[in-house]
């Protein structure tokens, strides 16, 4: 399920890095190492939350990501509404999911993974970071989704996503696949992140969950300072995301 829990949390300020630029017929930031294109060894597409591409929180993450993991990030618009101000968010929220149902925007995401594994990815590991929303959509292309017989992924890491079909949608994750969830998420509930983990540590190693005690749905992106923790535990879902792809990367053969 998703809910108004998507559309709560801290809006952070800081100076963004990255640039806005139109890539396979999406708009999208792109957040590159500050040493230079030599030092990418990897793309990383985040799949965002109910608050969009534009959402700084997002951006400031696709930053991070670039610069400590040394990866090229796009962060696209995958929406099929205008974004709207995070004041506004909640009474949004069912307008949000009527125009933004998997449906809708599955064959975006798929399609701008299929065109990144085609051009600029070729040669290099490609891995999906989602939130919230975008989790669903990385569970997916974690199902092993591919285009000329290779996966549109190399790795997958999601946190606190939603609307997911447990067990279903879990049950079919082929591409290694990172969870970080909070125990205090209404959203996916303990009972089913023990679930999830039950499932993708169970299968081959095919993944694995980690639970943040006293955080709450959108702690990895809308982490609120004021809270106990919660910045020390969003950037511990950072570092989380970076091993994994960083290790998985590691044994991608191209």
């Amino acid at each position: 399920m998703s809910c108004p829990d998507c559309f709560q949390g801290h809006v952070h300020s800081n100076d963004l890095k990255g640039q806005i630029t139109t890539l396979h017929g999406f708009d999208v930031y792109v957040a590159e190492p500050s040493d230079g294109p030599d030092a990418v060894r990897g793309i990383v597409i985040i799949i965002p939350d109910a608050f969009g591409w534009e959402f700084v929180n997002s951006r400031i993450l696709a930053d991070r990501y670039a610069e400590k993991g040394k990866y090229k990030v796009y962060l696209p618009d995958f929406m099929n509404v205008p974004s709207y101000h995070v004041i506004l968010a909640a009474a949004g929220f069912l307008w949000f999911l009527h125009f933004n149902k998997f449906s809708k925007s599955w064959p975006l995401v798929r399609s701008f993974a299929t065109a990144v594994r085609q051009n600029e990815g070729a040669r290099l590991p490609i891995a999906a970071a989602g939130f919230c929303w975008g989790g669903k959509h990385t569970v997916n292309l974690a199902h092993g989704v591919e285009v000329d017989g290779r996966p549109l992924i190399n790795a997958a890491f999601t946190g606190h996503p939603s609307l997911l079909d447990i067990p279903g949608e879990i049950e079919k994750i082929k591409i290694p696949t990172s969870f970080a969830m909070g125990e205090l998420d209404r959203v996916v509930k303990i009972p089913q992140v023990m679930q999830i983990k039950r499932i993708v540590e169970g299968n081959d190693g095919v993944g694995e969950v980690k639970v943040y005690y006293g955080a709450n749905h959108g702690f990895c992106v809308r982490e609120d300072p004021a809270l106990r923790d919660s910045e020390k535990q969003a950037v511990e879902a950072e570092d989380q995301a970076l091993d994994w792809f960083n290790r998985h990367f590691a044994r991608v053969s191209l």
